[in-house]
Formats: structure tokens, C-alpha cells, sequence
């Protein structure tokens, strides 16, 4: 019989491989488990990168307002500023030189032609007057004896053995220049007489005294100071500039309206008196002087009004609001949506201020999609959104 006896084990090694397969495991399940979660969180990190790219684009993407030209009236009201002015307005100097001695009129005077405004004291003209009209007495009375010599002259003239021709003539000289220095002395007196006659200053026509400018006592020289401004009233006129482009739709005779502040809104007949016979080169524009009726004086000289006016243009425009217009460089553009949503600038050529809206002349059609208010970093060929913009109404007077 064999005796069986089993091969020794040893333990101690055994557990050690046993811990290292162990060991082993753990390793590659953790080392599966962060693949699994690093799988999972690029997963998430490409789905969250998707939406912000989805959300940046949509972000991105302008909103822009957005309107359509609209057609210009060919006829229309022409709104034109004037200063209402008197239908005559003088400024009034002194033509002699003396001391107020009285002012008989001040502002807010109704006056009529002739009457007394002022008196100006001038003791020396006086003295000069009253010598000269002395020598011009002394001068008739050598006048007087040169007429009656000569007289006798020519009658023993007739006694051919008398006199000489030579002492006739001589007498006859004698007469004629004394009637010469009689008339340079009646002139000489006339002068005088009126610079006598500027001492009292007189209105040179009916109106209302606007201006005064003087004092008693103060000391006036030949046309060195205003005294009195005078402005008739009654009718009044006013000046407006037509631009060239109306400059010939007007006649003189059409009955104009003339609007001021102070009526309350209510419309002045005035009436165009003068039209200028050509367009002044420096604002290419014509002149028209209105007159408008003022008999109970309710009109005041040198207030502010505007002057309506109806007039036509054989120039078709577009008409766009003013908030559209792009200007740099000295160059207008407007900002257009193309049909695939994209911006391009167009360049246009202005005509007048409308004050909200603006003429353009060309550059745009009435079928264009043009922004209103387009931003500064609003760019060629971008994609933008559209809203259709709503102008306010206008603020009620």
C-alpha cells in the first residue's frame, strides 16, 4: 500500500496573487468608469454647446424697423417765415444843428403828415438870417440908385455931346451887377429862411412813432443822431424768398395767407404787390413783397408770422422719413432690407426739408424696405429681422 501524501501549499502566496488580480479589477473598473462618465460629460458639454450656438445665433441677429417711401404731393402748402413790416418806415434826423428845445411826440404817438415833432433851438441861424436879410436891403437900395442913374444917363444920352458911350455902358454894368448881388442875396436869404424852417421837425407822413431818441437839452448836429423812427401802419407788407424750384407758379394779385401766433390761429388775407424779375444767385430764390390791410392798427410792425403758400412741382419725388437718411463723409444713404433680409446701402440725392420727412430725389424706389434709425454697427450684407415702424402722431398745437 502507497502512502499518499498531499504537496505542501503555500498560503501566503496565493492571497498575494489574489489581492493583485483583485487590485487589477478595481483598476479597470474605474479606469471604465471614467471613460463612461468622461463619455457622458462630453456628451452634455456638445449638447449645451449646440443650444448656446443656437441661442448666440438667434441673439445675434438684428432686429431692424423698417418703412416704405411714400410718393410726394406735386401740390402743396409751402410754410414760409416773414417779419410783418410797416408800409412805410422812415428814420428821422435833424437837418440843422441846435439844442432840443422841445419833443411834442413819443412812442405809441399816432401822428399825421406835417405835425410837430420836435423843436430845435438855433440862435445863431436866427442871427445870420436877420443879416442877411439886412444885406440883402443894403443891396436893393444900391440896386434902386443904379437904376435911377443910369435912368438919367440914357436921357441926356439923347445930347450925343453929354456924355460918352463909354460912361453908358458903365452905368448899365453898374445896374446889372447890382441886380445879380440882389439875387445872390435873396438866395443867400432863402437858405437861411430854411434852415430856419428845420427847426421844427414834422412827420413826413401819417403813422405811429416807434422809436425816440432824444432829450431836451441835447445838442444835434447835421444828421449826427436818429431822433424819431416813424412807421406807417396801415397797410402793412412783408418779404419772403420762394425757392427756385416754385419760383414760377406765382402772380401778382393772388390773395396769400398770413398766419401769426397771437390771432389765435386765424388766417390773414394778404396780397402779393411785387414779384423780383429774377432768382437771386446767392440763395436761389426769388423775392415776393406782400401787403396786408391793417385799419385798426391790431397788427404790430416787426412781428413774427408765416406766410402759406399753395404751390405745385413738375418734380416727381419720393418722400421717406427723415430718421432713415445716413450721413458721413458728406455723402446721404439710406439703408435698404434686400429680399433675402440682407442690408445694402444706397446712396440718394436729397431734395427739400420736410421737417419729419425728407424729398429724395433718386436712389431708392417706393417698393423698397428701408430702416429707420439703422444702428452704427449695422454693416453691408448682414441678415437681419424686420418690424414695421410706426411714427408717432404728431404732438396736437
Amino acid at each position: 500500500m502507497n502512502d499518499f501524501r498531499p504537496l505542501p501549499v503555500d498560503l501566503p502566496a496565493t492571497q498575494a496573487q489574489a489581492g493583485q488580480i483583485y487590485a487589477k479589477r478595481a483598476i479597470w473598473a474605474a479606469v471604465a468608469l471614467l471613460l463612461l462618465g468622461g463619455s457622458a460629460r462630453a456628451l452634455v458639454n456638445n449638447q449645451e454647446q449646440k443650444i448656446l450656438a443656437t441661442y448666440t445665433s438667434a441673439t445675434l441677429e438684428r432686429t431692424v424697423l423698417t418703412t416704405k417711401a411714400t410718393p410726394g404731393k406735386l401740390a402743396h402748402t409751402l410754410r414760409l417765415p416773414t417779419t410783418l413790416r410797416g408800409n412805410s418806415e422812415s428814420v428821422i434826423y435833424a437837418r440843422t444843428s441846435g439844442y432840443i428845445a422841445a419833443w411834442h411826440k413819443g412812442i405809441g404817438d399816432y401822428v399825421k403828415q406835417g405835425e410837430l415833432l420836435a423843436t430845435i433851438d438855433t440862435p445863431e441861424q436866427e442871427h445870420q438870417l436877420a443879416q442877411a436879410r439886412a444885406e440883402r436891403e443894403q443891396i436893393a437900395a444900391r440896386m434902386q440908385l443904379a437904376k435911377t442913374t443910369l435912368a438919367r444917363w440914357e436921357a441926356l444920352s439923347q445930347n450925343e455931346s453929354a456924355i460918352s458911350q463909354q460912361d453908358l455902358d458903365e452905368k448899365r454894368s453898374a445896374l446889372r451887377q447890382s441886380e445879380a448881388d440882389l439875387n445872390a442875396a435873396q438866395a443867400n436869404v432863402k437858405r437861411l429862411e430854411n434852415l430856419e424852417n428845420y427847426r421844427n421837425i414834422v412827420a413826413p407822413f401819417s403813422g405811429i412813432i416807434t422809436r425816440r431818441s432824444i432829450e431836451v437839452g441835447d445838442y444835434i448836429t447835421l444828421g449826427s443822431k436818429e431822433l424819431f423812427a416813424l412807421t406807417q401802419t396801415d397797410p402793412l407788407r412783408a418779404t419772403i424768398w420762394i425757392p427756385q424750384a416754385y419760383a414760377d407758379n406765382l402772380a401778382t394779385g393772388t390773395d396769400i395767407a398770413i398766419n401769426l401766433r397771437e390771432q389765435q390761429g386765424r388766417d390773414l388775407n394778404a396780397r402779393i404787390e411785387r414779384i423780383a424779375g429774377g432768382i437771386d444767385p446767392g440763395t436761389r430764390s426769388r423775392q415776393v413783397d406782400l401787403i396786408l390791410p391793417n385799419p385798426e392798427a391790431a397788427l404790430l410792425p416787426g412781428a413774427y408770422a408765416e406766410v402759406a403758400i399753395p404751390v405745385t412741382s413738375a418734380i416727381e419725388t419720393l418722400v421717406a422719413p427723415s430718421a432713415t437718411l445716413i450721413i458721413r463723409d458728406q455723402h446721404q444713404r439710406i439703408a435698404v432690407v434686400e429680399n433675402d433680409n440682407t442690408i445694402s446701402f444706397r446712396t440718394i440725392k436729397s431734395g427739400r426739408d420736410l421737417g419729419r420727412d425728407v424729398e429724395v430725389l433718386h436712389g431708392i424706389s417706393k417698393d423698397d424696405v428701408l430702416v429707420v434709425s439703422p444702428p452704427d454697427q449695422l454693416v453691408e450684407n448682414e441678415t437681419v429681422k424686420t418690424r414695421e415702424w410706426r411714427p408717432a402722431p404728431p404732438a396736437s398745437k
